[in-house]
């Protein structure tokens, strides 16, 4: 009798469990995204700016720009097209970077607005929005400059 009693309480409390967790996982799922081109930028820099200042002093600019809960800064970067490429999600990749700057700033484009930076040429000057993901860097590994990482980008219209 006291067994069939546990058993029921632990049958109980796994339902509870696996109801509660489900509802969980699928409130997260379902949370909506974070638009970036449509939310207000926190900053306004050029690509040379952002890049001086991860490379003078990266913990204090990972403070400034970065969150670990996925909501870091959204940044519009002006700055002169060094390349474009495309990922392997066929986006365009657009690096900003100054003559004379040791790294630069990869944009990356979603879906819907890779189609904008089809007319950017290198050499242009653009000014970027989007949010940020990695600062630059040095790997001394590798002995080679790694750009700060912007995502979500769209093409500023003035």
């Amino acid at each position: 009798m006291k067994k069939k009693k546990i058993l029921k309480i632990a049958a109980t409390l796994i339902i509870a469990g696996v109801v509660i967790g489900g509802g969980i996982g699928l409130y997260m799922f379902n949370m909506p995204q974070r638009n970036v081109q449509a939310a207000k930028a926190d900053f306004t820099l050029t690509s040379s700016q952002i890049v001086s200042e991860y490379l003078s002093g990266k913990d204090d600019a990972n403070r400034k720009y970065l969150s670990g809960d996925g909501n870091s800064k959204i940044l519009i970067i002006t700055g002169t097209v060094n390349k474009i490429s495309e990922d392997f999600n066929g986006q365009k990749v657009v690096l900003l970077k100054e003559t004379g700057d040791k790294a630069g700033v990869s944009a990356s484009f979603t879906e819907e607005t890779s189609h904008n930076a089809d007319d950017l040429q290198p050499g242009s000057t653009v000014t970027i929005k989007g949010v940020i993901r990695s600062g630059a860097s040095y790997d001394s590994d590798l002995e080679l400059y790694e750009n700060v990482i912007l995502e979500k980008c769209d093409i500023v219209k003035e």
